[in-house]
This record gives C-alpha cells, sequence and structure tokens, in this order.
C-alpha cells in the first residue's frame, strides 16, 4: 500500500456543541477495508482503510443521528464499498456514488434501492482524470429521472470555466466544500463573490460549508473560514449542507480533529434555526426526501 496518506485521529475530542436530535453528517467516506473492497487501480492515491463500522462508530461518539457517505477517487466507480456501508446502516446512511455512462437503468436502480441519491463529478485535477463535459451531461440525464442530485467538486478559479457545464445539468448542483474558496482572498473577493452570485441566481445550486482543515491558512480551529461559511449560510439558509468529510482522505501537514470540526459549527450557523436547517430539515429533505418508510 502507498504511504501517501495521514491516518484518521485515533482519538478525537468529544465536541462541547452536541448537535441536535436527528443530525446528518452529511459528507463522509468508507474506505475498504481494502482486503474486501480493493482500492482502483487508477487512483491518484491510498488511503488508510477506514470502514463503516468505524464510520458508525464517530458518527454516534460525535452526536450525529445519520450519515451521507461519499464516493471518493480512490475506489473509482467501483461502489460496492459505499453500497455495503448503505445497507448496514438500517436506513441511516444514504449515498452518493461514481459511475460511467455506460451504467443502465436497473444498474441505477438497484443503487437507489440501496439508499444511492446522487452521483459525483470530481473536477479536481490531482484526483481525477478529465471526462468529457458531454459525457456527465449524459450520465445526469441518465439519473435524473430517479431524483438524483449531481455534486461536483473544483477549485474557486475553475468556476468560470465549469459553470455553463453546471447550469445545463437537468438536476440539482451541491457543491463540495464551497468550491474551495481561497480563503487568503478573503469573502469580498471577486471569485468567492461570483459563486455567492451563482448561487443567488441558480436556486438549484446548494453547498456544503465543510472542509475548513483543508481550506484554513491558520489551522486548527480554522477560524479564518469562518465568514466563507456564514456568508453561504446566511444567504442560503436551505440549501446549505455540513459533514465530517471523515476519514480526510488525502490530507496533508495535519490530520483534522472530527470533534474540533463539529464546535466549530455554531461560529457559522448562529441560531438554533440556522443550525436545525443545516444539520436537520436541508440534508433529510435532500436524501431522505422520497422515503415513505
Amino acid at each position: 500500500m502507498d504511504a501517501d496518506w495521514l491516518p484518521f485521529h485515533p482519538n478525537p475530542t468529544r465536541p462541547a456543541y452536541r448537535p441536535p436530535a436527528g443530525a446528518v453528517d452529511a459528507h463522509c467516506h468508507v474506505f475498504g477495508p481494502e482486503a474486501q473492497f480493493p482500492y482502483a487501480p487508477e487512483r491518484k492515491y491510498t488511503p488508510c482503510d477506514a470502514g463503516k463500522d468505524q464510520l458508525f462508530a464517530l458518527r454516534d461518539f460525535l452526536g450525529f443521528s445519520r450519515n451521507v457517505v461519499v464516493q471518493a477517487t480512490c475506489h473509482g466507480k467501483d461502489n460496492r464499498a459505499l453500497v455495503d456501508a448503505l445497507k448496514a446502516s438500517n436506513g441511516l446512511a444514504r449515498g452518493v456514488a461514481t459511475v460511467g455512462e455506460e451504467i443502465t437503468e436497473a444498474e441505477i436502480q438497484a443503487l437507489h434501492d440501496a439508499g444511492v441519491r446522487g452521483v459525483r463529478f470530481n473536477f479536481l485535477k490531482r484526483l481525477a482524470d478529465f471526462t468529457p463535459h458531454d459525457v456527465l451531461q449524459r450520465i445526469a440525464a441518465k439519473v435524473a429521472p430517479f431524483g438524483w442530485h449531481v455534486v461536483v467538486y473544483f477549485e474557486a478559479p475553475d468556476l468560470v470555466e465549469l459553470q455553463p457545464l453546471f447550469t445545463s445539468l437537468p438536476t440539482r448542483v451541491v457543491v463540495d466544500h464551497m468550491g474551495r474558496p481561497d480563503v487568503a482572498l478573503g469573502v469580498e473577493h471577486p471569485q468567492f463573490q461570483r459563486f455567492l452570485q451563482w448561487m443567488s441566481e441558480d436556486p438549484d445550486v446548494w453547498s456544503k460549508v465543510s472542509c475548513p482543515e483543508r481550506l484554513s491558512l491558520a489551522g486548527p480551529p480554522y477560524d479564518d473560514v469562518v465568514p466563507f461559511q456564514r456568508a453561504i449560510v446566511e444567504c442560503f439558509p436551505d440549501r446549505v449542507l455540513w459533514g465530517t468529510d471523515w476519514p480526510h482522505p488525502n490530507l496533508k501537514g495535519h490530520m483534522a480533529d472530527d470533534g474540533v470540526l463539529t464546535d466549530q459549527i455554531p461560529k457559522f450557523a448562529t441560531t438554533e434555526e440556522a443550525r436545525r436547517r443545516l444539520l436537520i430539515d436541508n440534508p433529510m429533505a435532500l436524501y431522505w426526501g422520497d422515503d415513505r418508510g
């Protein structure tokens, strides 16, 4: 196994902030275990094993009730580890898969039955190879009839180029980690203001206000990222999500403490109502809204 990862935090802090009952960690991952669910040969990095049992134990420790498990690039289009976690969750987890344009309606239905509610398109050049935009449009057209959305991961300077593609998709678009703004530029910089303007113009665009550990220049507790998170939460309270990003794949420099990340939530979602929307109402509507059980 490649030694290009930091292991997840072995002893996270128990957060002082306790999420409300029913709260959702709306962005996390499962990796392997490799012996059961091998990593993709074409992967750009090799993570540590971080399976469903560890994820669910962390969920309970932090005080969350549900998870949204997102397929990461190290597993490629092999969604077996994701599906295994969803089926083991007893309905307390939903998923975002990675698929190719060759996927059939029956295969989409099987993923849907397992709890998948979206597909992820990754545009970070260091993590994913280029996929033609027309291929992504065809994938989106296949999953749209199931009510799925598209999760997109990109860096802030690339929004200018990618926005026409995102606007053309026949689904909701959920942006990972605020489109990775450059914190050094500040919230008033045109780059971040373009992102806010896009969200204001397109009601089908949502944002995750997550992963300050990947954006911060100051380090824990990541207070330099709070103004960006707060701006999005206050402007678009019904279209925001939050997640730990556990087990923090491909993170360099330091490993995030999930308790510290949880304690950051009240800093940018400053009212009980804002936190309820962020952690319960919004993820439940997006991921469990069609649940008749």
